[in-house]
């Protein structure tokens, strides 16, 4: 596999580092020869009481979706085979689900909303303020409902928002409390 893009923050990637996570991430051609772009993050942060802290993160492009890992260790080489690992599992997983969804085409479970979770310790609204702590940006791709449902359970994620092929608004599915997917999207 050839990596696009690797970067380092509060670290230098030297060679070794490059050719080891090379090394790592081409073992995992032999699940997907479609991996059309893999980007690397190496992290390095000093916590306080715990030392120095590595992370990193991978990120694969595959057809259809991405497949994304973000391991720590105080070890940089043990955070890059961790993040391997963790990639190796998503991708056998993905690829299972992805060749199984094809097959059967099972259509989803009716959509429905969540229900909503009441906090009992924040009755004072005044004392509770929100606030944002991270933004993330991504590319929202035209897919199918139950495509959306591949795509987030590869993730690990709860939800996953996507831009519906059939009406082309954008659509959020996510997992319920009884096991089952919701699907939401704006009238």
């Amino acid at each position: 596999m050839h990596i696009y893009e690797l970067s380092g923050r509060n670290v230098e990637v030297t060679d070794a580092m490059r050719d080891y996570v090379e090394e790592k991430l081409t073992r995992l051609d032999r699940f997907s020869d479609q991996i059309t772009d893999a980007r690397v993050v190496l992290t390095v942060r000093d916590v306080r009481d715990a030392g120095r802290r590595n992370r990193v993160e991978v990120q694969l492009n595959v057809p259809g979706g991405i497949v994304r890992a973000e391991e720590h260790h105080a070890d940089m080489y043990a955070a890059i085979d961790r993040a391997s690992d963790v990639l190796e599992r998503q991708l056998r997983k993905f690829k299972t689900r992805y060749m199984k969804h094809r097959q059967d085409a099972a259509p989803l479970p009716e959509p429905g909303l969540a229900e909503a979770d009441v906090d009992a310790g924040l009755d004072d609204v005044t004392e509770f303020r929100p606030e944002i702590v991270r933004t993330k940006r991504f590319d929202v791709r035209p897919m199918s409902p139950e495509d959306a449902i591949t795509q987030m359970e590869a993730l690990g994620h709860d939800f996953y928002v996507f831009r519906n092929m059939d009406s082309q608004g954008v659509g959020v599915v996510y997992r319920r409390r009884d096991g089952h997917y919701g699907l939401i999207e704006p009238s």
